[in-house]
């Protein structure tokens, strides 16, 4: 909160110089109290929060986010990783408006930590069955496509030699994946290009995706960290290296981070299939 009072300070326009953090919410694992802490196993809980604010203009993490998220991230006492996503409240109650299953659970789940008065979310409006389907449907049919296509690039560059570009295509596949995951899922994703941040979130929803990224290993740890940097370092850091044997193990996790999403999108398909079909067949038996 500070540091977006610093960030509008200096404000002329009126929806900056009165804009306002409207409310503040905890959600996720330790708004759920199922959390995960386990540091010498290599994986603790993130904390995930949602700040809601007064104008669409507001929510640009890279003009007003990027020095609370540096200080957050470089604080000792959190101790671990702080996750949070910057939206108005008209977006958030349109996704209730929408049923979208993320905005619900935060709306079910989620603490308010900081509100200020008449800063409530809509009621949802849940999707009907076949509507949830078809949406999930088309959403993994769309991603998974985009998710080979990624894969199949990064092959083609590897085999040419072009590793920097290898290393950006495998950044971009895997984040394909994880939104294939949360848009079946969840039916949303952040607005991120980091993998650390994407990763969260499905890895709270699914826990089987951990095993993607053995986190043990300070090898492990070193590839995916190289995997993060390639977004931006790869394409444009001249001091960006990575190796042919990085390269392959990284392929492999993105890989295996593949098939596990293929994995759990199918089942997920497969319960909204069986909802869709008894609720058909509940109206058909009522009319």
């Amino acid at each position: 909160m500070t540091e977006f009072e610093v960030a509008i300070s200096r404000a002329t326009q009126p929806w900056k110089k009165n804009g306002r953090i409207q409310k503040i919410v905890l959600f996720g694992s330790y708004a759920r109290s199922d959390w995960v802490d386990q540091p010498l196993n290599g994986y603790q809980s993130d904390f995930d929060l949602l700040v809601i604010v007064s104008h669409p203009k507001l929510t640009d993490t890279a003009e007003y986010w990027h020095v609370a998220d540096d200080k957050i991230d470089r604080d000792p006492s959190i101790e671990r990783q702080v996750n949070f996503i910057v939206h108005t409240m008209d977006e958030v109650n349109q996704g209730l408006n929408r049923g979208e299953y993320f905005w619900v659970d935060i709306a079910r789940d989620g603490i308010a930590l900081y509100e200020i008065p008449g800063s409530t979310f809509t009621l949802p409006k849940p999707l009907t069955p076949v509507d949830a389907l078809e949406m999930a449907t088309a959403y993994f049919e769309s991603w998974s496509a985009k998710v080979r296509s990624g894969l199949k690039l990064a092959a083609y560059a590897l085999s040419e030699g072009e590793l920097n570009d290898a290393a950006f295509l495998l950044h971009q596949a895997t984040e394909r994946t994880y939104i294939c995951f949360l848009l079946v899922r969840t039916h949303y994703f952040p607005r991120s290009h980091n993998i650390k941040f994407l990763r969260s979130f499905p890895e709270g929803k699914e826990p089987r995706l951990i095993r993607a990224w053995p986190r043990e290993a300070k090898l492990d740890r070193r590839r995916f960290e190289l995997l993060k940097r390639a977004y931006v370092e790869a394409r444009y850091s001249a001091s960006y290296e990575i190796g042919i044997e990085d390269l392959e193990a990284i392929r492999e996790r993105v890989h295996a981070l593949q098939e596990l999403v293929d994995l759990v999108c199918q089942e997920r398909l497969e319960v909204l299939r069986e909802k869709a079909r008894h609720d058909i067949g509940g109206n058909s038996r009522g009319a």
